[in-house]
């Protein structure tokens, strides 16, 4: 098995690197189960302090791998589920670890690699990214825990108008609308990610996590939206507009979806 995530503890800071550069990083099964394992290993580490989540290539994640979806439509709807769970088990060791956890992220910013950026608790992007929640262009809905975090982020109507009409958007729009903290030029982006990650690495740490927990704990539960989230994807999976989206995409033309 390929290593389609990659992990490297220096300095306090651990980096989990996003390795499917060949697809713009668009997460598949493979990947999905390899995260978890590494964000749980990141939440026991007594070493880690601090955490940076970053794509390898061009961009930081095109959302899910919509080919593999299509080579799978026949067991789609339980693959979403038994691959989601996994996914969303990292998403939510994320969330929980005593640490703080920071998305750099460029290019694009797409699908489950939206919610995952939802998911850090700070994040910084590179001037030249896009930004698209992209779901209901292969007529699904969404998962990874976007339905949990925009609300709060960005409210209600915002959050709808986002997963209805998922027009890509720029990273200063991203930064007024609270989804990053920074805009940086490309080119300064490693450097800007590495001053704030060791920033966070030099930090009190036992503070950082209390804090962590407090925010979280004032929220409501997220694990129970999560499966939500994948029952709802698989129940899409099921129906003609998916099939007839993840089928467009591929053949790279616009799909025509009859609501059903």
């Amino acid at each position: 098995m390929s290593e389609v995530v990659k992990l490297s503890v220096a300095g306090g800071v651990a980096t989990i690197v996003l390795n499917r550069p060949h697809v713009m990083n668009a997460m598949d099964g493979e990947m999905m189960l390899q995260l978890r394992p590494v964000a749980e290993a990141v939440e026991k580490d007594p070493a880690v302090r601090a955490v940076v989540l970053r794509g390898e290539g061009a961009a930081f994640m095109a959302g899910g791998d919509v080919a593999v979806f299509h080579r799978h439509l026949a067991e789609l709807p339980e693959l979403i589920v038994t691959w989601g769970r996994e996914m969303h088990s990292a998403f939510l060791a994320l969330r929980r670890m005593g640490k703080p956890v920071l998305a750099s992220v460029h290019g694009a910013v797409a699908g489950a690699g939206f919610s995952l950026m939802c998911a850090a608790d700070l994040a910084i992007a590179a001037s030249d990214t896009r930004f698209t929640l992209a779901y209901a262009n292969i007529g699904a809905s969404p998962d990874g825990g976007s339905t949990y975090f925009l609300p709060r982020l960005v409210g209600y109507k915002k959050t709808m108008e986002l997963i209805m009409l998922p027009d890509r958007f720029d990273a200063e729009a991203a930064r007024q609308h609270g989804l990053v903290n920074w805009v940086v030029p490309g080119d300064k982006l490693a450097e800007e990610t590495a001053r704030i990650a060791q920033r966070l690495a030099a930090g009190p740490t036992h503070a950082y996590a209390e804090a962590k927990r407090l925010v979280n704990q004032s929220l409501d539960p997220m694990a129970a939206q999560m499966e939500q989230e994948l029952q709802a994807f698989s129940r899409c999976a099921r129906g003609a507009d998916l099939k007839e989206g993840v089928t467009a995409f591929v053949e790279k033309r616009k799909p025509v979806f009859k609501g059903a």
